[in-house]
């Protein structure tokens, strides 16, 4: 048996590093300075709830805008702190934001969209109307 071994046998893996290859925008563009809420939808017998997971976010961080059929929803979260002792001083900023946009249902009922924040969850509530079922085609024979 050979005692010489390839290094792809050991755990050094070129493909494992290729982290370190990455450019900082890729680095700072991840999900900790622009995380997006998952989101559900569920239709229910009234219409539809969308609740999205935003936790450590406060109702005014939210802006709910509705421009035609599309309904956007973002917010923005900006925070620093601040320590003074006598031998330093410590300031950091942190700012984090998202925005999603949502086609509405032609049988949304737009005018009547509320919007609640509750332990972490941001859940819009969105009335639908019954559409009108397409009328029958009639066929008329021709005498």
């Amino acid at each position: 048996m050979n005692s010489i071994t390839k290094p792809t046998d050991h755990f050094l893996n070129l493909s494992n590093l290729d982290h370190f290859f990455q450019s900082w925008n890729d680095v700072l563009n991840r999900n900790t300075l622009h995380h997006i809420p998952a989101v559900n939808v569920v239709k229910t017998k009234e219409g539809y709830e969308m609740d999205f997971a935003a936790p450590g976010l406060e109702k005014g961080d939210f802006k709910i805008d509705l421009e035609g059929d599309q309904l956007t929803v973002s917010a923005e979260k900006k925070s620093e702190s601040k320590i003074e002792e006598k031998s330093y001083s410590k300031r950091e900023y942190n700012y984090s934001s998202f925005s999603r946009t949502f086609n509405l249902p032609d049988n949304a009922i737009k005018d009547q969209i509320s919007a609640k924040y509750e332990n972490g969850v941001l859940k819009l509530t969105i009335p639908r109307k019954e559409l009108e079922a397409p009328k029958k085609t009639v066929k008329i024979g021709v005498n």
